[in-house]
């Protein structure tokens, strides 16, 4: 589903109207505001829009939250784990307030759509002025506003009702080179672990025009790494499909690359493929979440693909592209996985040869079906499963990084080499893997021939050619 246009145009302007009646509120003071960042990549995109809004409503950004006059945490709600750290962190601001009555604090992000902790916030954290909901962004500035006339702000929208209105909201991007662009919020696929769909709402996607805008004005800009971003991005749809948006913007001049994520392996379509196949411009890198090599354990998640499918698809991909390198993510120990079924995922991830692999033992989440599934697993069955499962992946990451060796590769110059050795950069090759390089020009931001030396699992080590 498509925003209107006059859905695109309130957002921005019901923004703009508040954030300068916060300005007037603000004068002549130039406070400070900082933003805490947790969870995924679309997150970090949020994130980009909250400190772009801080900015239009007057304050100064600073990486410091003692120095904060306004402190935005956006929150992540995909393990509990992470709630409690967040509630951890919340919890030691108290002293801030203390120091400064003045102090705002707002809560944003995945963890306020959750009732419960929301109503938790309310009632036992009294430093906490609001909450912000993932689709509510545009309400920064009237929560801000209520916050500064002495008003706490714990307003509610159930997900299924966001309207996800971004267009027009500004933003303050921090990465330089590379930029994440969101072409659609929320998810409609309901695995039965996830809480995703609960607290981000319904799928609602981007116009195209809007996305390829935004694209091409960032290539103009420098950018030279672009990743597209949605819960599903597969499933976008707006006037055109995902298949055809991304060819869309391969047409867009200029020296770049288009990355995009997370894809669900039920909505890999064989035009989808054609273009990672096709077009230079899409990195030759799939980020496709397995999540289980067990027929079972994926029918009990609600994935609606079976292994068979799966292994269809990534053969596809390896046709189309040569070298394509190929992600994924695998939970261990859901509810009632048995030994059979954790052989079967390391039959299966060594079968593939995924070039990495980001596991994760499977928590519970409160609000999702499989919270309630029998037949829990031993935590000390987990945590062994885990072990195994890393050294299956990390065999395979080396075995495919085995053949870079004596290749030449072109990298995105990210930074200098975090040991701080001189004459030696970090940067990523077009599939995605990490490379320390020497090289007599420290420049960030640009593509640099690298000559392979030696390949290890996760890095490779080379020289710059000249």
């Amino acid at each position: 589903m498509s925003l209107t246009d006059c859905e695109r145009e309130d957002a921005g302007a019901s923004f703009l109207r508040d954030a300068a009646a916060v300005r007037d509120r603000l004068y002549p003071r130039r406070p400070f505001c900082s933003v805490l960042t947790f969870g995924c990549q679309q997150n970090e995109a949020d994130s980009e829009k909250l400190r772009g809004m801080a900015l239009e409503m007057g304050y100064q950004l600073t990486d410091s939250p003692e120095k904060a006059d306004l402190i935005l945490i956006n929150t992540c709600a995909i393990r509990e784990h992470a709630e409690l750290k967040v509630l951890s962190i919340i919890g030691g601001y108290k002293h801030l307030r203390e120091k400064n009555p003045e102090l705002i604090i707002g809560v944003c992000g995945c963890m306020a759509a959750e009732r419960h902790r929301a109503e938790q916030l309310k009632m036992r954290y009294p430093q906490v002025s609001f909450v912000l909901e993932p689709g509510e962004l545009s309400m920064l500035a009237s929560r801000v506003l209520t916050a500064l006339s002495g008003k706490r702000s714990f307003l509610y929208t159930d997900p299924a009702d966001f309207p996800h209105p971004t267009e027009g909201l500004p933003q303050k991007r921090i990465g330089g080179h590379r930029a994440w662009v969101s072409i659609m919020y929320g998810c409609n696929n309901f695995c039965t672990y996830c809480i995703v769909p609960y607290v981000r709402g319904r799928e609602k996607s981007r116009p195209s025009e809007a996305v390829i805008a935004e694209v091409r004005e960032l290539v103009c800009s420098g950018v030279k790494d672009i990743t597209l971003l949605g819960q599903n991005v597969n499933s976008y749809r707006s006037d055109c499909d995902f298949a055809d948006l991304l060819a869309r913007l391969a047409e867009i001049p200029g020296d770049f690359l288009l990355r995009f994520m997370t894809s669900h392996p039920k909505d890999v379509s064989p035009a989808l493929i054609s273009v990672v196949g096709s077009c230079p411009k899409v990195a030759p890198h799939f980020h496709l979440p397995l999540q289980s090599g067990s027929d079972a354990v994926l029918k009990k998640m609600n994935r609606h693909y079976d292994t068979e499918g799966y292994l269809a698809t990534v053969r596809a991909l390896r046709e189309a592209r040569e070298g394509i390198s190929i992600t994924s993510d695998i939970i261990v120990g859901f509810p009632g996985e048995t030994d059979a079924d954790f052989e079967a995922t390391l039959s299966l991830v060594r079968e593939v040869g995924f070039d990495m692999i980001y596991s994760f033992i499977y928590s519970p989440r409160k609000g999702t079906p499989a919270a309630e599934y029998p037949g829990p697993v031993p935590s000390e069955v987990a945590h062994e499963r885990m072990n195994r499962l890393l050294a299956a992946a990390d065999e395979s990451a080396r075995l495919r990084a085995l053949p870079y060796a004596g290749r030449i590769c072109r990298v995105l110059v990210d930074s200098p080499s975090r040991d701080g050795r001189a004459g030696i950069m970090s940067g990523r090759t077009d599939t995605g893997k990490l490379v320390h390089f020497s090289t007599g020009n420290e420049t960030v931001g640009r593509f640099a021939s690298v000559k392979i030396e030696r390949a290890e699992a996760f890095a490779l080590y080379g020289t710059e050619m000249p």
